[in-house]
């Protein structure tokens, strides 16, 4: 009976060291977290993210994630401009009601552009590009990973992580401003979204797509690519154009009959944007309803015929209105039957 009331002793005493450790740990831990989260940082966190905008200290005990101390941290960015342009577009109540990632553009940002708040309302497109800075849910820097992320906007943003943040061509210089309703990314650029849809981009790159066009309006696919989608096209080049005709014993484009040529067409068609960082090896179903094999190891599709095209690392990912194009250099050939 001694041993069991000695036992029980010491294992009271073990007890309420154990509860003093972790009273100690916990008031540590409590310090600790006061440094990564100021007292502004909270306070923000109970405001909406256009008040969060009006205020001139909203980045304060804030850094950029994934970076070196930018030069221009520990000055406050100020939002007048941003904040007249979502008035004047009718922006402010999405802003301040939804739960969104805002890359927000400071007044030394849109300065570069010659942007100011008496001027900002005279940008064409305005909304489409605001929209093109806000991203739906709370993404704090700490989640973001290279890839494309897509925008309130329709198309995409690039986030690049080299040394910092990157979006597109602009850098995050103060991250994770904390709203009730989202959080803010400050960027020193304005990101201009894409303004031409999949058609005028193609008639852009001419001369090296010309076939590829000329082959979409003959196909009667012109105004399908031109206002329908969004759409994922992978483009051959004249030179893959080329070398299938002949493949294929034509001399000419003119040579394809329309419907096999409209049914080539469809089968470089996904539908909706697929970037290259949402590629997957396996199949994947097209606009013909045949379905190509993507192999994501070494770039490549392979078509129904078990022949081989190779995406264009140099020009993946580009953008238009209603799409995105992925550049490949053989055009690949759906089942044609007999």
């Amino acid at each position: 009976m001694k041993k069991t009331v000695t036992t029980s002793v010491f294992g009271s005493k073990l007890g309420a060291l154990a509860f003093l450790l972790a009273m100690l740990f916990s008031f540590s831990a409590c310090d600790k977290q006061d440094d990564v989260q100021p007292e502004a940082d909270l306070l923000s966190a109970s405001e909406d993210m256009l008040t969060v905008l009006q205020r001139t200290d909203l980045m304060k005990g804030n850094a950029p994630a994934h970076a070196k101390a930018h030069k221009n941290q520990d000055r406050k960015p100020t939002f007048n401009t941003l904040l007249v342009a979502l008035a004047k577009t009718g922006l402010t109540s999405t802003v301040a009601k939804n739960d969104l990632t805002l890359f927000a553009p400071s007044d030394e940002a849109f300065a570069k552009l010659g942007l100011y708040p008496n001027n900002i309302g005279s940008v064409p497109n305005l909304r489409e590009i605001l929209l093109y800075h806000a991203v739906a849910g709370k993404v704090y820097s700490t989640d973001l990973t290279a890839g494309y992320v897509p925008t309130l906007n329709g198309a995409a943003l690039n986030i690049s992580l080299n040394g910092g943040v990157q979006v597109n061509d602009a850098n995050v210089i103060l991250a994770d401003a904390r709203a009730l309703n989202g959080v803010i990314h400050v960027v020193d650029k304005v990101l201009m979204p894409p303004t031409l849809n999949l058609v005028e981009l193609a008639l852009s790159f001419d001369p090296e797509f010309s076939i590829l066009v000329a082959a979409v309006q003959r196909a009667g696919l012109g105004e399908t690519l031109a206002s329908g989608g969004p759409y994922t096209v992978f483009a051959p080049t004249n030179d893959a154009f080329i070398a299938a005709l002949g493949e294929l014993g034509f001399a000419s484009l003119e040579d394809v009959p329309v419907e096999a040529l409209r049914q080539i067409l469809l089968y470089h068609v996904v539908e909706g944007r697929v970037y290259s960082s949402d590629l997957r090896s396996g199949e994947v179903s097209t606009a013909n309803g045949d379905a190509f094999v993507v192999n994501t190891s070494n770039l490549t599709l392979t078509d129904t015929q078990g022949r081989v095209a190779n995406l264009v690392p140099s020009l993946l990912n580009v953008q238009a209105t209603n799409g995105v194009v992925h550049v490949i250099d053989k055009v690949i050939l759906p089942n044609l039957g007999s």
